[in-house]
């Protein structure tokens, strides 16, 4: 199944994508958001959707698949290919840092070249939203902890990014975090290691890897992250970029006003953004 968050005629909801219409559970068993949905003791239950409301998928505006997670947890130098293109060495552990939620916009939505730079760089990646509460989850019991997935583009501002070791800066300009476009539930993502996530740049592929080529896969991520901190329902694991970014190339390629990016994930979709100019 997928489900989306939007907003509806001035109002936020949630709902489950079923063709041209949205199911609205905006309020089943009291929810008011997919966050709250995901640990309600409804979530992964279909028999209350006959009696909701069914609205046009085009009449609502898509927000970002959590538009309120409680953590934002990114992985660098994931894929051995992102890895050898810029010369890092190898890693006894993931590379961790953190995206807030504000920065966040959703499928079609423009993501903001900021008047302070115009090296924008494009990073295709796989998010795995979390939808139990869980620590010290250890890897063979990882999957029993995730609600979905979705596609995700850790927009990237280059130089700021290298102002300091931390990445903070540059990986959390507003309007930069591209999450959506919908949650795919796990039972439609099943062999994911052999599914791929392929990053378009105007049409033309500038990432492609499958899954099976991350450094540390998604259960090996839950059980560390979960390590040091507690994972709640909401929670997003963005899980890394392959090879292929712009800083690297030569020249280099970075995305501008006018553009747009796609990045696509076998069974989840596309998602996909305009690139414009802050304003």
């Amino acid at each position: 199944m997928k489900y989306i968050s939007f907003q509806y005629q001035g109002r936020a909801g949630f709902g489950c994508v079923d063709g041209e219409h949205v199911i609205d559970l905006t309020g089943v068993a009291d929810c008011i958001d997919l966050k709250s949905y995901l640990q309600s003791a409804v979530w992964g239950e279909t028999e209350h959707f006959s009696v909701c409301p069914r609205l046009l998928h085009a009449e609502v505006v898509q927000q970002p698949v959590i538009p309120n997670p409680e953590k934002i947890l990114c992985v660098g130098l994931n894929y051995e290919s992102h890895r050898l293109e810029t010369g890092m060495p190898e890693m006894e552990h993931p590379v961790l840092f953190t995206r807030f939620a504000s920065t966040q916009i959703a499928h079609g939505a423009p993501i903001v070249r900021p008047h302070v730079s115009e090296k924008l760089d494009f990073e295709g990646e796989l998010a795995v939203i979390i939808g139990r509460t869980g620590r010290h989850i250890k890897a063979a019991d990882a999957d029993a902890y995730i609600a979905g997935y979705s596609c995700y583009n850790d927009a990237s501002i280059r130089d700021w990014q290298m102002h300091t070791r931390q990445f903070t800066a540059g990986k959390n300009f507003d309007s930069t975090g591209a999450f959506g476009p919908w949650l795919v539930t796990p039972d439609e993502m099943t062999g994911l290691p052999n599914r791929t996530v392929t990053t378009r740049l105007n049409g033309e592929v500038v990432q492609h890897a499958p899954f099976s080529d991350l450094i540390f896969d998604v259960p090996a991520l839950i059980e560390y992250i979960s390590t040091f901190c507690t994972l709640q329902p909401g929670d997003v694991i963005v899980t890394g970029t392959p090879g292929g970014v712009g800083v690297v190339r030569k020249p280099r390629l970075y995305m501008k006003p006018g553009d747009e990016i796609a990045v696509e994930i076998e069974g989840i979709g596309v998602l996909s953004n305009p690139i414009q100019q802050e304003r």
